[in-house]
């Protein structure tokens, strides 16, 4: 039985490129944004993608399936965001999600979302949601995890929500942080002497080298000055976000020194300059591989696709144990999709 997943709200499809590491193939993925097309269709040729808006496509018109993985939009969860949750279009389109694992029924299927969806003040949204899974007849078992304890060199807090068909019999069971901790000198250290190709806005020369390895060359916000944003070599990046505007410096200069609340300077005694990450160094953190190629005219653009991802290791290792629970299970790996 081929072990055939869709996937929805796919982005750039670091959570597709993670399962198909484990042992699945995504048959079928749905991305609405236009300038994550060219990146998706490059990186992931055997897939189709349909690019229409999620709420015009009818079910029936999705082809049936094992499982169903995807990240609906959390921007409306993020704490950095609106915080208006459900009330938002975007976390509405949660009930998208759901619609399609009512009507496809797979025997498994996994949501990614932002710490923020655990906020007290999104306690009833998010259990309403579950619940609604449970409804369609899915055991349900969610995490907050850090990908940094499961081989990615990142503090990247995201909540994990995976269902198993009820007529399974089991829950899904996250698999245990791992004990080894990864770091910038991991992620990027053979990059150090390769300087990136510093761009504003529209990306007018690509790096000759290195693909990708362009990165922001904009100002500073009183915001982004109000914090640390150098991690050191012999430590995790901070969590790479979907904005170059708000990515973490190189870790070649010096932490940033307090000098009032809220209210941070660069050294000036810094042995070497202050630079963002390039898109590169974002998508290694992230640990997409370098024949992950990032497709984008403007630099935001290919902040936002890397930063929006869930990382491979960390998709990886949890396809990894849904795809160990289906080899282990003869009436699994037999059961039709029904």
């Amino acid at each position: 039985m081929a072990l055939d997943i869709l996937s929805l709200f796919s982005g750039c499809g670091g959570l597709d490129l993670g399962f198909r590491l484990a042992g699945f193939n995504t048959v079928w993925a749905n991305e609405y944004d236009k300038s994550i097309w060219d990146t998706y269709n490059f990186n992931h040729p055997e897939t189709l993608l349909d690019r229409r808006d999620i709420r015009k496509i009818k079910s029936d018109e999705i082809p049936n399936c094992i499982g169903i993985i995807g990240g609906p939009p959390c921007q409306s969860w993020s704490v950095a965001g609106a915080k208006r949750g459900i009330d938002d279009c975007r976390g509405q389109l949660f009930w998208e999600y759901i619609r399609i694992v009512r009507d496809k029924q797979p025997l498994f299927f996994l949501a990614e979302n932002v710490s923020g969806i655990l906020a007290a003040r999104n306690k009833d949204a998010f259990t309403y949601i579950l619940s609604q899974f449970e409804a369609i007849g899915y055991r349900v078992s969610y995490k907050l995890l850090n990908a940094r304890n499961f081989g990615v060199p990142q503090d990247r807090q995201r909540v994990i929500v995976v269902g198993y068909r009820e007529n399974l019999g089991w829950d899904f069971e996250f698999p245990e942080p791992g004990d080894e901790v990864l770091t910038m000198k991991d992620a990027i250290f053979d990059l150090q002497a390769i300087a990136p190709t510093p761009i504003k806005g529209k990306v007018d020369n690509y790096h000759p080298f290195i693909p990708n390895h362009e990165c922001a060359d904009l100002g500073f916000s009183s915001l982004y000055m109000s914090r640390n944003r150098v991690r050191s070599w012999s430590e995790p990046s901070f969590t790479i976000q979907a904005s170059g505007r708000h990515a973490p410096l190189h870790p070649q200069a010096s932490k940033m020194i307090l000098v009032g609340k809220d209210k941070r300077i660069f050294d000036p005694n810094s042995p070497l300059p202050y630079r963002r990450l390039s898109v590169r160094e974002c998508a290694r953190v992230q640990t997409f591989p370098d024949e992950f190629i990032f497709k984008y005219k403007y630099i935001a653009d290919g902040y936002k696709m890397v930063g929006n991802a869930v990382p491979v290791n960390l998709a990886r290792v949890l396809a990894s144990k849904i795809f160990e629970n289906i080899g282990k299970s003869g009436r699994l790996a037999t059961s039709t999709l029904q």
